[in-house]
């Protein structure tokens, strides 16, 4: 499945660079964006990513985190892409800020699930794209941006 099925258009934000947000507040910037065109409220998403923080950090280095959980009662995966050029601390492995935040929830028990992880994680490998990405001020060209490289990835 590639992630433009599941994070669409009006699921994408860009934040202006000179604002600053805690890990809380991104998470719940992300779980409005997921919330988007679902029956399940944002404060529902926002405890479900907000446990699976406590477990560990989604922070995984290189400027990426991708915040994620499962719902019941939710049909299949819902993906969202927030960019904070301002940098959030997401207390990654590699302790250093956030800036392209992928947030994702599907129903519990989905193989699916772990795979979009693994195709985001692909996606974001290229340093070149991630560059681009962030430095991004518009929310449709970086959909746009996702879009081809995510074609590109195959």
């Amino acid at each position: 499945m590639k992630l433009t099925e599941i994070v669409t258009p009006d699921r994408v934000r860009v934040l202006p660079p000179d604002v600053k947000f805690d890990k809380r507040h991104t998470l719940l910037r992300i779980a409005e964006l997921l919330a988007q065109g679902l029956s399940i409220p944002p404060g529902r998403i926002l405890a479900t990513l907000e446990e699976r923080e406590q477990l560990q950090s989604t922070g995984i280095g290189d400027g990426v985190a991708m915040p994620h959980g499962t719902l019941e009662g939710i049909q299949g995966q819902v993906g969202a892409l927030l960019l904070c050029p301002g940098g959030v601390d997401f207390e990654a492995i590699d302790e250093k800020p956030s800036y392209i935040l992928f947030g994702l929830v599907g129903p519990k028990n989905a193989l699916e699930h772990l795979k979009i992880l693994a195709r985001m994680s692909r996606v974001l490998r290229n340093s070149n794209f991630r560059a681009r990405l962030v430095s991004e001020r518009d929310a449709s060209l970086a959909y746009q941006l996702l879009r081809m490289e995510d074609d590109a990835v195959g």
